[in-house]
């Protein structure tokens, strides 16, 4: 069943990121969707929203960001822009265990996480903005 998006509006706060994940809840409810699939995409939308805040925005509450959610041909896509730096979390490097501590780098486990609980990233700047765009099949039977 393909749905109108919702488009949501967020603030560059801890607290806002977190209504944002409530808000993807209550639309994958609404729609059906399966647990299992709805917890994959309030974790990767947690992880990419709270990306914006802490490094895009380092936690600026005068910026602001979007993120839209709609159900289009069995799929459930979160799209999430952003006009901090250019960043491609698609093509970032996947961390690894077997760098000695000293020289293993700080994060990209969420994004790991994020490649891992989706079916589909794609990354655009378009203009000033990143664009990221994740997906989930949501067949309703399996999640």
């Amino acid at each position: 069943m393909d749905t109108d998006p919702l488009i949501l509006k967020l603030q560059a706060t801890p607290e806002e990121v977190m209504r944002a994940v409530e808000a993807l809840k209550e639309f994958c409810l609404a729609q059906g969707v399966a647990e299992k699939a709805i917890f994959a995409l309030m974790l990767s939308l947690e992880e990419i929203a709270s990306n914006v805040v802490n490094h895009a925005y380092q936690r600026d509450p005068a910026e602001s960001f979007h993120v839209t959610f709609q159900c289009t041909e069995g799929r459930l896509i979160v799209e999430v822009r952003d006009h901090g730096p250019a960043f491609n979390p698609v093509q970032s490097a996947n961390p690894t265990l077997e760098w000695d501590e000293e020289d293993r780098p700080e994060g990209g486990w969420g994004i790991q996480l994020v490649r891992h609980s989706m079916d589909d990233l794609q990354y655009t700047r378009e203009g000033a903005e990143n664009v990221l765009r994740m997906s989930k099949r949501i067949n309703l039977e399996t999640g």
